[in-house]
């Protein structure tokens, strides 16, 4: 490394490939610099990359394993000449000791690409996509899948930066914190979203929650379901106190979610559920359960405060 004194600036020789260096923490890394490429210079690389893909399904069939067409089509891509493709490209998300770790299936020249043999796509394998073009923070990310009679393709935009995933409003109108473990919940949860952003893939921040409540073996709890007092098996909730769980979703319409979580909350017994909506940017913070005049509620409050003093 060489510095030049007397300047703020720090002049650093990068290794190959290096997408960054920092002197302060960075909470989503990536060891290769990914550009942000315009719609034009996105389609110029699709078209190798989707004759490459054809060409690939052509001497292999359709029955091959994922990694085996994500090999053949980077070995054709470097082939046509094609510069910078990388395989299984780690992103590191983390936050306070925390890490997780996504890989990237595929970066040709800059342009991602997530690969599948499915015989279609569904939902999440949008959402996945989306969610690694924001890591990457980047506009593009395509679903290629090799399983379909002929190569199936589907581009996914993304039009969120990482500045303004951070840009949240919150919903706090029907919130009640009923333990000290609510608290740490929510004041944990806004520190995740001031260093990650919304919009990502759900179970990211619930791992993380999970992560910092003391990990699955002391969150993760199977309940009893039980109707008209006949028990049906057992159901998971993540419990972060006594009688008390929390689930975290990313739905555009919560509203019908609502009376789903009220039947959960009455099969499992559970005194509350602290459900936590990212939509969007709005995060949406909410108890469900008893009326907070409720007797019942009262007494937990009581006896958390008892615990808590």
């Amino acid at each position: 490394m060489e510095t030049k004194r007397g300047c703020h600036s720090v002049f650093i020789r990068l290794p190959p490939f290096a997408c960054y260096i920092s002197l302060t923490h960075m909470p989503i890394t990536c060891p290769i610099t990914i550009r942000n490429l315009t719609q034009d210079e996105f389609d110029d690389r699709d078209r190798i990359v989707m004759d490459c893909a054809y060409a690939s399904q052509n001497a292999l069939g359709r029955l091959c394993d994922e990694h085996v067409y994500e090999n053949d089509l980077a070995l054709r891509l470097r082939t046509e000449g094609m510069k910078n493709v990388h395989t299984q490209v780690p992103v590191t998300v983390t936050h306070d000791g925390f890490e997780k770790l996504y890989r990237l299936d595929l970066v040709a020249k800059d342009a991602l690409y997530e690969l599948k043999t499915v015989a279609g796509f569904v939902s999440t394998h949008d959402a996945q996509a989306l969610h690694y073009a924001m890591l990457a923070d980047v506009n593009h990310a395509k679903l290629i899948s090799f399983r379909t009679a002929k190569v199936q393709g589907r581009l996914r935009f993304n039009a969120m930066t990482s500045s303004q995933r951070r840009q949240l409003t919150w919903h706090e109108t029907e919130w009640r914190p009923l333990s000290s473990e609510c608290s740490t919940l929510y004041e944990r949860l806004r520190h995740l979203l001031q260093d990650w952003g919304s919009y990502l893939e759900t179970n990211l921040y619930e791992e993380a929650l999970i992560h910092f409540l003391g990990g699955e073996a002391k969150v993760m709890r199977r309940v009893p379901v039980v109707r008209d007092g006949f028990e049906l098996g057992s159901h998971a909730l993540n419990s972060h106190a006594a009688g008390l769980c929390f689930i975290v979703t990313c739905l555009t319409e919560p509203a019908a979610h609502r009376p789903h979580l009220r039947r959960l909350l009455t099969l499992t017994g559970m005194e509350a559920i602290q459900w936590f909506n990212l939509n969007r940017g709005v995060v949406e913070c909410v108890t469900i359960g008893p009326n907070m005049a409720n007797e019942r509620v009262r007494r937990i409050q009581c006896r958390n405060h008892e615990s808590f003093v």
